[in-house]
């Protein structure tokens, strides 16, 4: 493994998003910020790494050592500043199982959650070739890369580039505005820097045994004026 530091920009644009950290059954929830394990997602789905594979589980284990800065950009149009909102979808799913093991005849019915008018910038740190791969394959993915589901489809490329400094990495997706003015969530060491803990660090993507471990996070609200 390269011992060298790099920065992977990317930008997560659409007119809706989903990013499910506690979803549970027939509620799938979104939280306000991208969560690291759809963040890892994309990256496999573009480097065509299928759901439990043993390239998936390697890239993962890698991707655990990686930083995620994840900062919140508002959309602007001319004076107006659209607020970002959640959007809550009556949705129905066949083809369920009951818990017995049997399959359910019914249609399910569920409540699935979207961001509208929202736009994020991420940046992951950590080895530089790690992310050399990940950002060349977000150029051109062997798969389909969504903002957190399928129908969330991005309108900007995703791979803003890879630098050498945390700053031009900040700089790609904010311009020369001061990081200061915005909110951000970022990955931390220690307990006591962080105000949660996230159980959105990916293990293993298989549909038959997911698993996540938490990573701590900190998260800071954009300076007023």
């Amino acid at each position: 493994m390269s011992n060298k530091t790099g920065y992977l920009a990317l930008r997560l644009e659409g007119p809706m998003q989903s990013w499910g950290y506690d979803s549970q059954f027939n509620r799938r929830n979104t939280g306000l910020m991208p969560t690291k394990s759809a963040v890892a997602g994309m990256c496999c789905a573009a480097l065509g790494y299928s759901r439990g594979s043993d390239d998936e589980k390697a890239f993962l284990e890698k991707f655990l050592s990686l930083k995620m800065l994840a900062i919140s950009i508002p959309r602007i149009e001319g004076k107006r500043v659209f607020e970002v909102r959640r959007l809550i979808d009556y949705h129905t799913v066949e083809g369920t199982i009951k818990a017995s093991g049997a399959s359910n005849p019914n249609a399910v019915i569920t409540y699935r959650q979207y961001l509208n008018d929202a736009a994020f910038g991420v940046i992951l740190s950590g080895d530089k070739h790690l992310l050399d791969n990940a950002a060349q394959a977000l150029k051109d993915p062997a798969w389909g890369i969504w903002l957190g589901r399928k129908s969330c489809i991005p309108t900007a490329p995703v791979c803003a580039g890879l630098f050498e400094t945390e700053a031009d990495a900040v700089k790609s997706l904010v311009g020369e505005k001061s990081i200061s003015s915005f909110t951000r969530q970022m990955d931390v060491d220690d307990f006591k820097q962080g105000i949660d803990s996230l159980l959105d660090n990916a293990i293993s993507f298989d549909s038959r045994k997911r698993q996540f471990v938490p990573h701590r996070i900190n998260k800071i609200e954009a300076e007023k004026g």
